[in-house]
């Protein structure tokens, strides 16, 4: 363990460089640890702090420009592709787009210090037409306060990093096998629970022809939107023939919903998860013939398919809904 305080302190600089940069490109090395660390050695005397601070922050910067033109140029197809890997896969966007909706680019440095958001945030921003310029001052200030923050708070707490960093040393390098260890059946647990989600519902999902071809044949139907209230606000556009229910209200409601006919959910989240996962609570709830859509209202926009603005009061109607 000393050796790597030693590491530290001779390559402090290229491994802040590397971390922060690794951890914002979404891989999940978190890191938090190696600020702490060098913070402590800042405090010490081991390490120049403005060095740290600018080896943090523009790491942090550059990471995020470069999914900030991915999103730019890729749209939401970097967005399906960060909900693909992503560990929480149903929170991944709408807390994203929760944040941007509430606080605008003041949002991009909210969303600096939630893990899983700090990348989707970038891309997000660039799909979304922020300017360059605009996205460069809000990211580095929140790049500057995320590293300068934990740097702080190392440099604060040095003494009990010092204690901690002597007591594993004692414990000798097998702690280092334990800790990995964990951190890889966290992981694997994590992507157990977003496969057997996806899995338990792949086969039931519905695809955007299918919806359409359904309605156009005048098949009795309920199509609910599960965006937020906030998500509704800023894009008001619904799949035709649909009502609004928040995913919060869907349990709260559940008695609402007829039981005679194919419900069909969306959201906006890439990997329909959201409305998976609605669609097991309506299970729990004794309603069974419930589908997710695939590729959400995306899917359906790609499709030219039309849409209805939003202008209703969100009751369910207990009678077919129209073509």
């Amino acid at each position: 363990m000393n050796e790597i305080v030693d590491f530290l302190v001779r390559h402090g600089i290229t491994v802040l460089l590397a971390a922060v940069f690794i951890d914002q490109m979404g891989v999940p090395l978190p890191a938090a640890p190696w600020l702490l660390a060098a913070g402590a050695l800042a405090a010490a005397g081991k390490m120049n702090w403005a060095m740290a601070l600018a080896a943090a922050t523009f790491s942090s910067l550059l990471a995020d420009m470069i999914w900030f033109y991915f999103g730019r140029f890729y749209g939401h197809r970097v967005l399906n592709l960060l909900c693909r890997i992503s560990l929480e896969p149903d929170s991944c966007v709408r807390r994203t787009h929760n944040i941007f909706t509430r606080r605008g680019m003041s949002g991009i440095v909210v969303a600096k210090f939630i893990p899983g958001l700090s990348t989707l945030a970038p891309p997000m921003a660039g799909s979304s037409g922020v300017s360059t310029s605009q996205f460069l001052i809000f990211d580095g200030l929140a790049s500057l306060l995320y590293g300068g923050a934990f740097l702080l708070v190392g440099a604060l707490f040095s003494r009990q990093l010092e204690q901690v960093i002597n007591a594993l040393a004692g414990l000798g390098d097998s702690v280092l096998a334990v800790v990995g260890g964990l951190f890889a059946v966290y992981i694997g647990f994590k992507f157990w629970q977003r496969q057997r989600l996806l899995n338990e519902l792949r086969m039931a999902r519905i695809t955007v022809d299918e919806l359409h071809q359904r309605q156009e044949a005048g098949e009795p139907l309920l199509v609910v939107d599960l965006r937020s209230h906030l998500e509704l606000e800023q894009d008001p556009a619904l799949i035709r023939g649909a009502i609004h229910l928040a995913l919060e209200e869907v349990e709260l409601r559940h008695e609402e919903i007829p039981r005679d006919r194919d419900i069909i959910l969306y959201c906006a989240c890439p990997n329909e998860v959201s409305s998976a996962r609605a669609a097991l609570r309506l299970h729990r709830k004794g309603i069974s013939r419930v589908r997710p859509l695939l590729g959400g209202i995306d899917a359906w926009r790609e499709r030219n398919y039309p849409t209805d603005p939003h202008v209703g009061d969100g009751r369910i109607r207990h009678s077919p809904s129209s073509p």
